[in-house]
């Protein structure tokens, strides 16, 4: 209570102060980080925060395993936050402006306003267990929003009520679809002035192709929204507006009657009779259930009885319930949480073919690591079947390894609490699994793994035909997009040079997306990432947390390359090693190819892979491309690596006959502008051989949608907040690779070779 008494007096008087001696600025209004610190400490005290130990494992039943997911500025990590203070587990409301939220708690995610690196909070919501990531909705960390859907069990699509559906909300979306994840849509932000229900709905429905199941609609609109209807229970649910310093935690639930006003009347019971006729066309039990018991009153169905359908529907991918709210301003959060746990399905509910076969034995993927300077990597596990026990030797299948977890933790963004167990159905996070790397998958032993095999193996005898192998124990791991951006990285000195090869390996390994090379020419290390940001963001993690000051070359584009034309060409590789002379003779050429035996198929394999890594024009990747071997001739004696690299020989031969073609990366832009500055946006884009699309109107803006090579968009941020003032928004993503015109190659050749 010392402690506590302290903290608490210190809060106190930087609340009453003008002026803060610990930056050079003064005012009340100041905030600098050492006092945001000490809210975040007080914040998150052992008495302050609600508990996790009381039901460390939970009934499976009860256990949601759920994502925030959208487009950037949508308001996810604001949601979450408002999902904690509620549930009880902090004792503050976080701000995203104010850099104090609980999953946003890197240095940069706090600077910038931004999450960067998806985030796990565990809490318990009316007896239920709530497993929570929060993901970024930035283009440039799209992994993390894959990895993170790869091991959840349903998702919450946020969406700004006034923008509807925006790029990056299309592309997670797509993810999740992927995934067969069952979804919610959450219009956040119905307190904006140009915040619509309807324009939201039609969006979902046009863009997502998703079938949206309204379960409420909001009372009032943009700064006159204060509360909702919820259609289920038939109820106004309302928050006091009066009080500037409400929190949103008390609200009032009271039955629609005749007191209410009569369009408000009208407008909820159009509405429930939409959604009752809505899920009786999607579920065939609720339609019996109406045109049986409640065929002469529709509107008498219990509400259980349309819940429970609601959830089936959603779990059957039909139809995606949607809510409002405004998560800021501290309206229609809970309801929301009611939802979670009402139609999202529990780990049980979501079933895996392989998980089976290791019934009561654990397996479990890992999707995430951190690094930890005093614990080393922090390894986070979806744990599927089994239980996970600290203190326990596990085997990782992908590394054919046996490692020791000396320690088992359930996440809480930065800080965690130990726990002995944990059950299947659970999100844990481990220390002391060195070897482990995302898209791992973990089980309790090797010989568990072969009983799983043979469980498999004579499930596949019954069927007849389905191959069997250990790489069919092996859980889906996570696909990870090329990079689009490099550039040089070098440390101060060459004392560093160690110490940075580290940071890298560390921040490879937190970072799939992230792709580290070493130029054969210059000896230069290479830095290849998703976009400017990433890449900014790395080198800013160098600096911080490796204490490093590197130096960054120029951001260049990741090109790739193509042939024009069919070729075919010999080669002989004729090379005596010691006392062993290797001769081998291959053929490409466009005929149907020859029957190899299998060492010399891998080498000839090998070989070709190996050759489309670095092209002949400029050493980018070659792709779109298909090569026939017409012949392999070798002599007895001839290793296989003699046969690769004859092979790659061959193959880098055949390219400059068939004339390479450099292909450049074309991005889909989409910005947001007011329609007094569009012309000036329009101008800019014709510099940028940008493609416009389409011009849609957005309320008061306009949505510019075009196509744009990626090398004329290197600083567009700054370019576009000149041409606005600052007023206009865009997003990027990689659409395709596209061949380059002649003349766009002739100055990429030039600029490389350093005539340009």
């Amino acid at each position: 209570m010392l402690l506590r008494s302290a903290v608490t007096n210190t809060w106190r008087s930087f609340n009453g102060i003008s002026g803060c001696t610990h930056c050079s600025k003064n005012g009340a209004q100041t905030w600098c980080r050492w006092r945001l610190q000490w809210k975040r400490n007080y914040r998150l005290l052992p008495d302050d925060v609600k508990s996790v130990r009381s039901v460390v494992n939970p009934d499976i039943s009860r256990i949601r395993n759920i994502g925030i997911m959208a487009h950037i500025d949508a308001g996810k990590t604001t949601t979450t936050e408002r999902m904690l203070y509620y549930s009880g587990y902090t004792r503050a409301l976080g701000d995203v402006d104010d850099g104090d939220t609980v999953t946003d708690f890197m240095a940069q995610e706090r600077e910038r306003g931004i999450t960067i690196q998806s985030a796990a909070v565990t809490f318990d919501w009316k007896e239920h267990r709530i497993n929570l990531i929060d993901t970024p909705g930035h283009v440039d960390f799209t992994v993390e929003v894959e990895r993170a859907l790869r091991v959840l069990d349903g998702a919450v699509a946020v969406f700004d009520a006034s923008a509807g559906v925006e790029a990056q909300t299309l592309t997670v979306w797509r993810q999740a679809d992927k995934h067969c994840i069952p979804r919610l849509c959450f219009l956040n932000k119905m307190d904006k002035p140009g915040a619509s229900l309807p324009y939201s709905i039609a969006s979902i429905k046009k863009k997502l192709k998703a079938n949206p199941v309204l379960l409420q609609i909001p009372i009032g609109s943009g700064k006159g929204f204060t509360g909702l209807v919820d259609l289920i229970t038939n109820e106004r649910v309302m928050w006091n507006v009066k009080s500037p310093s409400e929190d949103g935690r008390v609200f009032e639930k009271t039955p629609l009657s005749s007191s209410d006003s009569a369009e408000l009347l009208s407008e909820a019971k159009e509405a429930r009779g939409c959604l009752i006729e809505q899920v009786a066309d999607l579920d065939d039990e609720f339609a019996e259930l109406l045109l049986g018991e409640f065929s002469e009153n529709f509107d008498a169905v219990p509400c259980e009885e349309l819940r429970a359908a609601v959830r089936r529907v959603t779990l059957a991918h039909k139809g995606v319930p949607v809510l409002c709210g405004s998560a800021l301003k501290n309206k229609g959060v809970q309801p929301l949480l009611d939802a979670i746990t009402a139609y999202l399905p529990a780990p049980n509910e979501r079933h895996l073919d392989l998980v089976r076969w290791y019934k009561d034995d654990l397996c479990a993927l890992a999707f995430k690591v951190l690094h930890d300077k005093q614990r080393g990597p922090l390894v986070f596990l979806r744990i599927y079947s089994g239980t996970m026990k600290a203190q326990s030797a596990v085997h990782n299948i992908n590394r054919n390894a046996t490692e020791r977890m000396s320690r088992l933790l359930l996440p809480f963004a930065d800080q965690h609490v130990e726990i002995p167990s944990l059950t299947a159905g659970n999100i844990a996070l481990t220390v002391g699994l060195k070897q482990t790397v995302t898209g791992d998958t973990i089980v309790s032993s090797k010989s568990s793994a072969a009983a799983a095999e043979r469980r498999a193996l004579k499930e596949d005898e019954r069927r007849r035909g389905t191959e069997g192998g250990e790489g069919r124990l092996v859980l889906a791991g996570v696909e990870i997009p090329e990079p689009v951006f490099f550039c040089t990285i070098e440390p101060p000195t060459l004392a560093k040079q160690a110490d940075l090869e580290h940071a890298l390996t560390c921040l490879q390994r937190e970072d799939p997306s992230l792709k580290v090379r070493t130029d054969t020419d210059s000896g230069q290390t290479i830095l290849c990432g998703m976009g400017e940001l990433h890449i900014e963001i790395i080198h800013d993690r160098i600096r911080r947390e490796y204490n490093i000051e590197t130096h960054l070359g120029p951001l260049q584009v990741a090109y790739r390359e193509t042939v024009l034309r069919p070729a075919s060409t010999t080669d002989t590789l004729d090379r005596t090693l010691g006392d062993r002379r290797h001769v081998v003779t291959v053929g490409l050429a466009e005929s149907v190819e020859e029957q190899l035996p299998p060492d010399v198929k891998v080498a000839v394999e090998n070989g070709i892979q190996s050759s489309y890594l670095q092209g002949p024009l400029l050493g980018y990747p070659v792709q779109a491309v298909s090569t026939t071997v017409e012949s392999v001739s070798i002599q007895s004696g001839t290793s296989m690596a003699m046969v690769s690299a004859c092979v790659s020989r061959c193959m880098l031969k055949v390219l400059r006959q068939a004339g390479c073609q450099l292909l450049e990366p074309l991005m889909s832009l989409e910005i947001t502008v007011g329609e007094e500055q569009l012309s000036a946006v329009l101008g800019d884009l014709a510099q940028r051989r940008g493609a416009i699309h389409d011009i849609q109107g957005r309320h008061d803006n306009k949505l510019l949608l075009a196509s744009v090579p990626l090398a004329e968009m290197m600083g567009y941020s700054t370019v576009l907040r000149t041409l606005t003032s600052g007023n206009a928004t865009f997003s990027l993503q990689l659409a395709s690779y596209e061949a380059m015109s002649p003349q766009e190659q002739s100055v990429v050749l030039n600029k490389m070779a350093g005539l340009a």
